[in-house]
């Protein structure tokens, strides 16, 4: 055989088909791009549930027989799509002072969409390699794939303080019977069996004849249960409505004014005016640092708020606090509770700081600057509280960024019955990230059977019940006053008081399971190529 020959017969086909395997995985690694950025279009305000079977089974199918490392990419390739659409909205918070930080906004919202990606790969890439290990039947392999995800996200919502933004069971928030479950199994259960669901129609795909019927009579049957189970909720009694009547201010305050010196007295008299028009409350609330300067410390501040306050009524508000210390002045982000008399009650301390926003990590290694203005950096203060307030139910205080932390928003060892969430979005202009971070808060309405009161500067303003149904919003960059009844909470849920244990304890089962099973399908797998000569795939 001649040299020429010998490339054509040997040679030849083996690069060509060395381009043709890179060629689709490239074509994976597309196609899970797109998947990803499609479900961005699951989540609030668009919440698409026809598209989370789609996003997920596509991605399900794409890792099939891929090494641990392409699955990895591909996964990647998923969080990328996920999160560089997902979360685009954070550039806005560097345009509010863009002479200082404009040219920061697209490499920092790239630089952590490509971060939070390596969840994803991390969920693809344990799947693919367990898949590989053992031969497995359909069934198996989604409810793995179900939990490698799950595993993934709650990691995500962990890990460097953590970022649980945009959990795969959110995609449900805006259909009332299928979010309850979360009262059972929390957000992170909640994601678990919305992946599992979402991804049966892939493996129905790649079955056929019987199983690809079992398969999906089982997606239809996961549907059924989540509904039924959810509604059987709906329709139980909650405790009594405590009768106690709320006001919530949106002063509708553009970030860029916010802090300017000249207007911290027209800010001051727009939450003045809106709290005093016309109406009963027993409760005034205000968004998070709604006052623009140290409330405790301003004497004349706090009697106009006294002169606006009806006679037994109190004011939740969200301002800065200073307090000296050995090592000079400690700043916190606080909720503080304030009477008719102008007297500070009692108050509570942001625990759960923003990175970069609130504080810079590493501040001695990184010279880099934060994004709100003034002061020093925050101090994280003690953790979950219950505010004990005359003539007013027990309350949780959690400012902004904690809403987002599933379990960890309420004192486990005081139990509250509402939660109090000051906000302030404005950040954020009018950009899908307030609708999401509204979506965050449902979830944990849902999960703890408690109503949240929400108070934003420039919206979502909302009252959200113990089912996470929405009874009163104003919108984004709407001013006014939300003027409701506290709505009633629901006795304590499986998740307030065992809370990601029994997540835990599920995963752990799975991967049993599923690690005892895939050694026998091993085993008979190998002993049916010896005698039939075939390949277990």
């Amino acid at each position: 055989m001649d040299q020429r020959a010998a490339f054509d017969q040997v040679v030849k086909p083996e690069i060509l088909n060395r381009i043709a395997l890179r060629h689709r995985f490239l074509s994976r690694m597309t196609l899970g791009f797109a998947a990803g950025a499609m479900t961005v279009l699951t989540f609030p305000p668009f919440s698409i549930l026809l598209l989370v079977p789609v996003a997920y089974s596509a991605l399900f199918v794409g890792l099939r027989d891929l090494s641990f490392g392409r699955a990895f990419l591909v996964g990647w390739a998923f969080g990328l799509g996920q999160f560089g659409f997902g979360i685009w909205w954070i550039a806005e918070s560097f345009y509010v002072e863009a002479e200082r930080f404009g040219t920061m906004a697209i490499p920092a919202v790239a630089g952590l969409s490509a971060g939070l990606a390596i969840f994803p790969a991390i969920a693809a890439a344990l799947y693919a390699e367990i898949a590989r290990r053992g031969a497995m039947g359909s069934l198996l392999a989604c409810l793995l794939f179900a939990t490698s995800w799950t595993v993934a996200e709650w990691l995500r919502g962990h890990v460097l303080t953590g970022f649980p933004w945009n959990l795969a069971g959110y995609a449900l928030v805006d259909y009332a019977a299928l979010r309850q479950t979360a009262a059972w199994v929390g957000s992170y259960g909640l994601s678990f069996l919305t992946v599992f669901v979402a991804v049966l129609p892939g493996a129905a795909a790649m079955a056929s004849g019987r199983q690809r019927l079992t398969i999906s009579l089982m997606a239809l049957a996961g549907i059924a249960t989540m509904w039924a189970v959810g509604t059987l909720r709906l329709q139980s009694d909650a405790q009594q409505p405590p009768g106690v009547d709320l006001r919530i201010v949106q002063g509708n305050i553009p970030q860029e004014e916010k802090w300017a010196p000249e207007n911290r007295e027209a800010t001051f008299a727009r939450y003045l005016e809106l709290s005093t028009r016309p109406g009963d409350f027993d409760v005034l609330l205000w968004p998070e640092t709604a006052f623009p300067g140290f409330l405790d410390e301003d004497t004349e501040a706090r009697a106009r708020i006294a002169a606006a306050l009806p006679d037994g009524s109190v004011l939740l508000t969200g301002v800065p606090d200073r307090v000296p210390s050995d090592d000079g002045m400690r700043y916190f982000n606080t909720v503080q509770a304030f009477g008719d008399t102008g007297k500070i009650l009692t108050g509570y301390a942001k625990h759960h700081l923003v990175p970069f926003g609130e504080y810079v990590p590493f501040r001695g290694w990184l010279p880099i600057e934060r994004l709100t203005a003034g002061l020093g950096d925050f101090t994280p203060g003690p953790g979950p509280r219950t505010l004990a307030l005359p003539g007013v139910p027990l309350v949780a205080v959690a400012i902004c960024y904690e809403i987002i932390f599933p379990g960890h928003v309420v004192d486990d060892l005081f139990r509250p019955d509402w939660i109090f969430n000051a906000t302030n979005d404005a950040w954020f202009g009018t950009s899908i990230g307030p609708e999401q971070h509204l979506a965050s808060a449902r979830m944990r309405a849902v999960e703890e059977g408690l109503p949240i009161v929400r108070a934003a500067n420039t919206g979502i303003s909302a009252i959200i019940d113990a089912n996470g149904d929405l009874v009163a919003r104003l919108g984004n960059g709407e001013t006014g006053v939300i003027d409701a009844a506290l709505p009633s909470a629901h006795p304590s849920t499986l998740y307030a008081r065992f809370g990601d244990w029994a997540l835990l304890a599920l995963i752990f089962t799975t991967w049993a399971v599923g690690l005892a099973a895939g050694l026998v399908g091993t085993h008979r797998c190998n002993k049916r190529t010896r005698t039939e000569k075939k390949s277990c795939w």
